[in-house]
């Protein structure tokens, strides 16, 4: 995890999206645990508290499970679960802003396929 905190955003909550980035990368896979909460404390000098509440965050949305006196563990499905949720977010959220740039540029899909295939070409040719 990388120990800088943004400082527009609480702690507990980047704690939870880096957890999340890890299972998405498959970093932690189903049935991984968790590093305890008294590790990343210590680690990146942060309250248990605040680690807490962030695993407590992925226990909420069912990514977590919490073991007791085990600790937490990252449950079976939780990738894909995952996935489907940032797959509808983007379609949701990303997707539209995108069209529309495409469409304010005067853009179409063909000629940004056609690009981004003749990049991924050239950059094959490369290496």
């Amino acid at each position: 995890m990388d120990p800088k905190w943004d400082e527009d955003q609480p702690i507990y909550r980047q704690l939870r999206d880096r957890v999340v980035a890890m299972i998405l990368e498959g970093v932690l896979a189903d049935g991984d645990a968790l590093p305890s909460v008294r590790n990343v404390a210590a680690e990146y000098r942060l309250n248990p508290l605040t680690v807490l509440k962030g695993y407590q965050e992925l226990v909420d949305e069912g990514l977590v499970e919490k073991k007791r006196g085990r600790g937490m563990f990252v449950n079976s499905g939780a990738r894909d679960n995952l996935l489907k949720a940032e797959r509808q977010r983007f379609l949701d959220k990303e997707w539209p802003k995108v069209l529309a740039t495409i469409d304010r540029l005067g853009l179409d899909a063909n000629h940004l396929l056609d690009s981004e295939k003749s990049k991924n070409d050239s950059g094959a040719k490369n290496d």
